[in-house]
């Protein structure tokens, strides 16, 4: 998305593509070994992306007559610095157990609207992309809506092959289709970009082998306000991701996942931003969303499924060529499958209403106002973002305005902030009415047997790091 605005061409999006799909790789390893332990894959994280911008706007306009590979590697550099000082935030507050002491305060109720709009947050990214090229977008909403939902329903087989395979013959059919259309010169007059395959060269322009290595744009470059912006980012993955672990959690069959877990899990994704900016992936890591809502999909929640789908990840990173040919998917295929793995984690989120008293009139405040201005705020500052290119805050401090933007456009911060303090603050006459009584066996880790048997560290690293 961003590349070309730095000045980068096809070779610099795809080493960066490489990079991203191997530092990918290496996190999710991480964190299905020694994080959270669940199912889920770690990825790049939208949240990064408004002061990404900020700082190729700033770098851009100090170098207006510098030659673009030049602006791209000292841009890249300014990106790397704010990545690495950001993912500090996550280590800190993972390891040293400052999360775990938050999120001990989240009840049910509260959990709600994190969860559901850590799926609904992103519905930008549904149908209005689906619409650019709806001639193949659609087509793939149906299949995934036949084999996931229609087939098992009406054919029976002794193992699960529709639900746990309609993603990739979904995809398959809806890519073979598309790659129809783009040789036979559907789009050469209308030039429709997001309907071809490889619409960037992406295939001609990747190595057939490279190896991603760390630093290899140069030094990174530190600058106060950029680090400060890219601090709050990695709040707002934080926020997410937790909600992500939590419907990864609901979807793969474990029990609820401890705070301690939690905080352990947030710790390695800051290793895994960490990773991110050495290798100079423009973003920060997070738990993947669209994993959480594919367990729903696929029913499959083993954890070493994930495992072994990370050394896909670092060996399709390595051989570029092959790497480049899955990054070659029209962004509307990939947008189809969104609209079901978003949905399920949203009604995943839902699911915890079953704990709440919603004959409450206190409860249907907290949930309806947090909703609703989870939806309300972020869509203001979008809104203003889209039609002004700023921001509505305003000061000399660039770093501030994108501080306020990063946190005010995240629906999963708003909606959970919101009702975290009115479900901490506004007196209740019973602890009945957000679910919070049910849930005390899994505030602390010892606390219910089960949580050794889905978070308990390999290795017998247990006895050095001990949850709490």
């Amino acid at each position: 998305m961003i590349v070309t605005e730095m000045g980068g061409g096809s070779v610099e999006k795809a080493k960066v593509i490489q990079c991203l799909m191997f530092a990918s790789g290496v996190n999710t390893l991480l964190q299905s070994l020694f994080g959270t332990r669940l199912s889920s894959v770690v990825g790049g994280s939208y949240a990064y992306l408004i002061p990404a911008m900020s700082i190729i706007e700033v770098r851009g306009n100090e170098m207006l007559d510098v030659d673009p590979q030049e602006r791209f590697l000292v841009t890249m550099r300014g990106i790397q610095g704010a990545v690495i000082i950001g993912s500090s935030f996550q280590m800190i507050i993972g390891f040293l157990g400052v999360w775990r002491n938050i999120v001990r305060f989240l009840s049910p109720l509260s959990m709600v609207p994190l969860v559901t709009f850590t799926g609904l947050g992103l519905y930008y990214l549904g149908f209005p992309i689906i619409a650019k090229c709806a001639e193949i977008g659609i087509p793939t909403l149906i299949f995934m809506l036949i084999f996931t939902q229609y087939l098992p329903a009406y054919m029976k087989f002794k193992k699960p092959i529709c639900d746990r395979f309609a993603v990739l013959i979904s995809v398959a059919i809806a890519w073979l289709y598309a790659e129809i259309l783009t040789w036979s010169g559907a789009y050469r007059k209308s030039k429709r970009y997001s309907c071809q395959t490889d619409p960037s060269g992406l295939i001609g322009a990747s190595a057939w082998v490279n190896f991603p290595f760390p630093l290899q744009w140069g030094a990174p470059s530190f600058r106060a306000g950029e680090a400060f912006a890219m601090l709050i980012a990695a709040v707002v993955a934080t926020v997410e991701s937790t909600g992500a672990f939590l419907a990864t959690a609901r979807y793969a069959s474990a029990t609820p996942v401890p705070p301690s877990v939690i905080s352990r899990g947030i710790g390695w994704l800051g290793v895994g931003t960490l990773l991110n900016g050495l290798f100079g992936c423009l973003t920060g890591s997070t738990a993947s969303v669209e994993n959480a809502g594919l367990l729903g999909v696929t029913k499959v929640g083993s954890r070493r499924v994930v495992q072994v789908s990370s050394f896909f990840m670092i060996t399709f990173s390595i051989l570029g060529k092959v790497g480049a040919i899955f990054a070659s998917i029209p962004l509307p295929i990939m947008v189809a499958l969104y609209c079901f793995f978003f949905g399920y984690v949203a009604s995943g989120g839902l699911g915890f209403l079953q704990s709440c008293n919603l004959n409450s009139f206190r409860t249907k405040f907290i949930l309806g106002f947090s909703l609703f201005m989870g939806l309300s705020l972020p869509q203001y500052f979008r809104e203003y973002q889209l039609s002004t290119g700023t921001g509505p805050v305003h000061t000399k401090a660039l770093w501030f305005n994108d501080i306020v933007s990063v946190t005010m456009s995240s629906h999963a911060t708003i909606a959970a902030a919101i009702a975290f303090i009115l479900d901490r603050t506004l007196p209740h006459p019973n602890k009945e009415e957000n679910g919070s009584h049910l849930w005390q066996r899994f505030v602390f880790y010892d606390n219910d047997v089960r949580s050794d048997e889905f978070y308990k560290l390999p290795f017998k690293l247990n006895r050095f790091f001990p949850p709490l």
